[in-house]
C-alpha cells in the first residue's frame, strides 16, 4: 500500500504536465452586402441592397433603415436586353411595385410610405419576366461587383383546388389543391395565397403571404399526383380563436400562387425557412444558408414563375 501511493501520485503529475492552454482566435465581424432580389414573370425586376449586422448590433427601426445601399449600379440582362435598374424610394414607389415591395421587406403595402427605403426596379418593360428566359443580376457598389443568375421556368398547372371543412367545423377549414408533378425533371415550388373577399363581402385583400412551410421539391413525388391541404397565413394572431386558427372560413376568396424555382433558388428559401423555424432552439442543426451570388454577397436573386387561380371557399 504504502508502495501504491507514491505511484499514483507519480501518474497524477505526469498528467498534469501533460495539459495545454489552448487559445482559439476568433475572427471579428466583417460587414458584407446583402442581396434580395427578385424578378417574377410579367413584373419588374426588383432590388433590395443592405449591409449586414452583427449579431449584437442595435434591432430598432433606425438601425434597420440606416442598413440599406444607396448610390449602387444595378443591372439586369436576359441576354439580348441590358436595362439599368432606376433607384426609387418606399414613398414613391412606381404604381404596381407596391405589392412586391411589401413581400420582400415584410412591411404591409399601406404602410411602406412610413419608411424610408431605397431599391432598385427595372421600370422598363422590356426586362420584365418572360418565362424561358434567364436574367442575369450585376450589382457594382464600392468598387466591387456581384453578378448572379436566375431562370423563369415554365410553371405547373394545378389539376384543381377545393376547400372543405375540418373535423367536426361545418364553416372553416383548409384549402386544398391537386398537383401533377411533371415527370422525370427537377421541379421546386414556392406557395403563397392571398384573401381577396369573404362572404360578408369585404373585399378588404390580405396580399400575397407564404404558407408556414411555403417552399417544396419534388425529390420524394417525382412524376405523382397527389393532393394537399394548405393553411390560411393570415389567420392568426392574438384574438383568433384555436379551433380556427389557420383556416379558411367558408365563403372566403382565396388568390392562390403556386411558383416554379430553379433548384439554388429554392435550396436558399429551404435552408432559410429552417432557420426561422428553429431560430432560438439549442438543440437544432446550425443552418448555413446557400447563395446564388459571387463575390461573397449574401443573400439571392430568385426568379418566380407562378401559376395563379382563384378559390371560392364552398363544399
Amino acid at each position: 500500500m504504502m508502495r501504491i501511493i507514491p505511484l499514483i501520485a507519480l501518474i497524477g503529475l505526469l498528467f498534469a504536465s501533460c495539459t495545454k492552454e489552448v487559445e482559439i482566435d476568433i475572427p471579428g465581424y466583417q460587414e458584407q452586402i446583402v442581396i434580395d432580389g427578385r424578378i417574377e414573370t410579367g413584373q419588374p425586376p426588383f432590388v433590395l441592397l443592405s449591409t449586414s449586422k452583427e449579431v449584437y448590433a442595435p434591432t430598432d427601426v433606425d438601425a434597420f433603415l440606416n442598413g440599406f445601399i444607396t448610390g449602387a449600379i444595378v443591372t439586369v440582362s436576359d441576354g439580348t436586353n441590358t436595362v439599368v435598374l432606376t433607384e426609387v424610394c418606399s414613398g414613391n414607389l412606381p404604381p404596381g411595385t407596391e405589392e412586391i415591395a411589401a413581400q420582400i421587406l415584410g412591411i404591409p403595402a399601406e404602410d411602406l410610405q412610413n419608411y424610408d427605403i431605397c431599391a432598385y426596379v427595372g421600370l422598363d418593360p422590356l426586362i420584365w419576366g418572360q418565362v424561358g428566359k434567364t436574367y442575369t443580376l450585376t450589382v457594382e457598389h464600392e468598387g466591387q461587383t456581384y453578378t448572379a443568375e436566375t431562370t423563369l421556368l415554365p410553371p405547373t398547372p394545378l389539376v384543381n383546388t377545393f376547400w372543405k371543412p375540418e373535423g367536426s367545423l361545418t364553416n372553416h377549414g383548409f384549402s386544398w389543391a391537386t398537383l401533377a408533378d411533371p415527370a422525370g425533371q427537377y421541379d421546386a415550388y414556392f406557395w403563397e395565397a392571398n384573401v381577396i373577399g369573404n362572404a360578408a363581402g369585404d373585399t378588404t385583400e390580405t396580399g400575397f403571404s407564404p404558407t408556414f412551410n411555403p417552399v417544396f421539391d419534388d425529390e420524394f413525388f417525382d412524376g405523382l399526383e397527389f393532393e394537399f391541404a394548405y393553411e390560411n397565413p393570415h389567420a392568426f394572431g392574438e384574438g383568433m380563436p384555436d379551433s380556427t386558427r389557420f383556416l379558411y372560413a367558408q365563403g372566403d376568396t382565396v388568390v392562390i400562387k403556386l411558383s416554379k424555382l430553379d433548384r439554388v433558388v429554392y435550396e436558399y428559401f429551404e435552408k432559410k425557412y429552417v432557420q426561422l423555424q428553429t431560430a432560438g432552439n439549442p438543440f437544432a442543426t446550425p443552418t448555413n444558408i446557400p447563395t446564388n451570388l459571387s463575390n461573397g454577397a449574401l443573400g439571392v436573386w430568385a426568379g418566380f414563375s407562378p401559376y395563379i387561380d382563384t378559390l371560392i371557399c364552398e363544399p
